[in-house]
């Protein structure tokens, strides 16, 4: 997995990389979930933070290590309380909600699109969420969760209905699988998504019914006769269909003030016949049980294990690496599905185990995962604390660049190309490499280079990275060696090679001795007033920094 040539090549790079780092094929590690006893030292802690995560300070990185491995993990797993709903920034025509107030529960109106505006806010307050959530990985787990019950904004086409949907998913993004699946079934969002508002008795809609196998409860597996697949038939798909009949929503793009998003039972559109499933669920019967049904059909599914293994391997592909060989699979997956039914789908204890795990910090997975756009641009404003206005309409507006930045690195924001989720984490053999191509790396490069020196927005204070800020965190910013080293643990997985050293010093202090460095920063520090000694180190400083960057290293995690 030639990944960092990969990008030197096509980042149009022409330094050569040493041979050293030219990495040969990735081999999986044979270790499994046994805790992990080795040193616990900042990059095992960097490490933890990257993927539990979306971008980590320094500061976090340090608290991480002071805290211990165990302290770590039980605060990234800590309940956390739901945040305030988003808000109408600007839009002074909404005749339901003053500028200030939520729209969450507001109608729409006949005479005026609502629909943007409130789009714009779900979106910029949904990244605000991800970029203050501090030490917990309540927002990584909820983009989890909505890679894997997929649904797009695109084609449900209400924002109340989408902030619903991922409300749920935070919600229940640390809870029970099983429980979580009861209640995503009857959501509002995907009964619209996926057709089960027009599943009726006597005309079934399959959609729901195929995805509830295939993508997120068992997975398909090998066609092992016709119609039979490695977990399911296709006449499980037609009973369980039968099952999901006479669900219906409301609320959707309503003018009513007193109709709210919910979904409903309707009986009369209900197949009260009798439903059975395949030997693959060991032929069980649902009578007619009404609204329950749906209940009682998805414990029928988790009464096997594989569910569990289905969701173990997810897992392991968000938070680990995408290669599952035998040797994974034995050591990692199946130990990891089973302490999840040993849970009762509870997913604490299986997150606890993976994040705990010598498996996890094997040298062999702390570096080789590509970050995917969210990961990376959110990374960029909360790795560096990038200062956001705190006027209401500046703080969403200065959001939405992001959005659109998202879109353009082909990770939408609430529109995964389809019902399986983002292809980086299905679509073999490329998984994370889909990420990066020759439109998405231009892309990425300009997005740092931006952030790095003139930075975006309107007005006399542009949104960028404050250097000088951040280089005064750093334990010994005086001494150029230390100052690139200590940069590089906190922007790259592993340690730079020593021609990446050099090469770093040359773009800090070209062809001028350390010392050089040393008195000049010194100054500064000694009359941080005077704008010309902080243009100057400040200039040296962001090339540095434009520098770190570029390289393919900050690409990954």
């Amino acid at each position: 997995m030639n990944r960092r040539t990969t990008f030197a090549t096509l980042l149009g790079k022409r330094r050569k990389l040493p041979k050293s780092r030219q990495t040969a094929a990735f081999v999986p590690a044979s270790s499994g979930l046994d805790p992990y006893t080795g040193s616990w030292e900042f990059e095992q802690a960097a490490h933890l933070l990257r993927r539990a995560s979306f971008g980590p300070t320094y500061q976090d990185i340090k608290d991480a290590v002071s805290m211990g491995m165990d302290q770590a993990v039980s605060a990234l797993l800590a309940d956390q309380p739901m945040p305030d709903p988003p808000v109408n920034y600007a839009f002074s025509d909404d005749p339901y909600v003053p500028v200030g107030e939520t729209w969450i529960d507001a109608p729409y109106d006949p005479n005026i699109n609502l629909v943007p505006y409130r789009r714009a806010s779900l979106l910029s307050w949904t990244l605000d969420q991800i970029r203050m959530e501090g030490m917990s990985l309540r927002e990584k787990m909820t983009l989890f969760w909505h890679n894997h019950f997929a649904t797009e904004m695109n084609v449900v086409n209400d924002p109340k209905f989408i902030y619903r949907y991922y409300s749920l998913l935070r919600e229940n993004a640390l809870g029970n699988f099983r429980e979580l699946t009861k209640k995503i079934t009857i959501d509002p969002t995907m009964l619209r998504y996926l057709n089960g508002n027009q599943n009726t008795v006597g005309s079934p809609n399959e959609n729901y019914a195929r995805e509830l196998l295939e993508l997120f409860t068992v997975g398909k597996g090998d066609l092992i006769a016709p119609g039979d697949y490695s977990n399911y038939t296709e006449s499980d798909i037609a009973a369980i269909a039968r099952v999901l009949t006479g669900w219906r929503v409301a609320g959707y793009r309503t003018f009513n003030p007193n109709v709210s998003v919910a979904s409903f039972f309707n009986p009369n559109l209900h197949d009260t016949g009798t439903k059975q499933l395949s030997y693959h669920f060991n032929n069980a019967v649902i009578t007619n049980a009404g609204e329950q049904e749906y209940e009682i059909l998805i414990d029928i599914l988790f009464q096997q294990d594989q569910p569990a293994r289905y969701i173990a391997r997810k897992l392991y592909r968000w938070f680990v690496y995408y290669v599952i060989d035998d040797t994974v699979e034995t050591n990692v997956i199946e130990p990891l599905a089973q302490l999840i039914v040993a849970n009762d789908y509870e997913m604490k204890p299986a997150l606890e185990a993976l994040l705990k795990s010598q498996h996890f910090y094997d040298m062999a997975y702390i570096g080789p995962m590509i970050k995917n756009p969210i990961d990376f641009a959110v990374g960029l404003f909360k790795i560096f604390e990038v200062e956001i206005p705190s006027a209401l309409q500046a703080h969403y507006v200065s959001l939405l660049p992001i959005v659109d930045f998202l879109n353009l690195l082909q990770m939408a924001l609430f529109n995964p190309p389809s019902v399986a989720g983002w292809p980086a984490y299905y679509q073999e053999p490329s998984f994370y490499r889909i990420w990066t191509n020759s439109v998405t790396l231009p892309l990425r490069r300009e997005a740092t280079d931006l952030l790095s020196t003139t930075g975006y927005g309107q007005g006399d204070t542009p949104i960028r990275i404050d250097v000088l800020a951040f280089v005064a965190t750093l334990d010994n910013p005086l001494d150029p060696n230390a100052l690139i080293d200590e940069m590089a643990s906190i922007l790259f997985p592993q340690p730079i090679t020593e021609y990446q050293h050099d090469y770093l010093k040359s773009v800090l202090l070209p062809g001028l001795p350390d010392y050089e460095w040393n008195d000049e920063y010194g100054a500064y520090l000694a009359d941080p007033n005077n704008e010309d000694l902080a243009n100057a180190v400040e200039s040296k400083l962001r090339n540095l920094l434009s520098a770190m960057l570029a390289m393919p290293e900050f690409y990954l995690s």
